[in-house]
């Protein structure tokens, strides 16, 4: 699930497949207003839409809770990739960036990828950062996959 990718870049990933077409998989994901924030899970906390609310143009304020001591304040800008297939969301005051993307698979079916890449720490700090992190952070995502699932069966 996790690696390390170049200079102290830590990379955390997850997959799970929505049972919904692509179209309204992709518009509940942006939907920052509201899906977002009942499938966001209980690592998320002071959630609150700062501009926007519905893809490219949102900023999302957040506190995440990795662990009960690593707790980070989030704003995050949120812009679209290109093809209109996912979203990218940018924190702000780190380096966190996370891209969510959106694949049509078998009938009415839709594959979602989560990636996080963010520069961690040095030292034996960053050693246990990059052996753990990632399976957290990938399990916080497929809990939020599974509720956006059940969400729109």
């Amino acid at each position: 699930m996790g690696r390390l990718d170049g200079m102290g870049q830590v990379v955390a990933t997850a997959e799970h497949v929505v049972h919904a077409p692509a179209d309204r998989v992709q518009a509940a994901l942006a939907d920052y207003a509201g899906t977002r924030q009942r499938i966001a899970g209980p690592q998320f906390s002071e959630y609150r839409v700062e501009s926007g609310g519905q893809g490219a143009g949102t900023r999302v304020h957040w506190r995440f809770a990795a662990t009960e001591k690593r707790v980070r304040d989030q704003v995050v800008a949120v812009t679209e990739l290109p093809d209109g297939g996912g979203l990218v969301e940018s924190d702000t005051n780190s380096s966190m960036v996370t891209t969510w993307t959106v694949h049509p698979a078998d009938a009415g079916t839709t594959t979602v990828r989560v990636r996080t890449t963010w520069d961690g720490a040095s030292g034996i700090g960053g050693f246990f950062e990059r052996t753990f992190a990632p399976k957290g952070l990938a399990r916080t995502y497929t809990g939020m996959l599974e509720r956006l699932d059940a969400e729109l069966r």
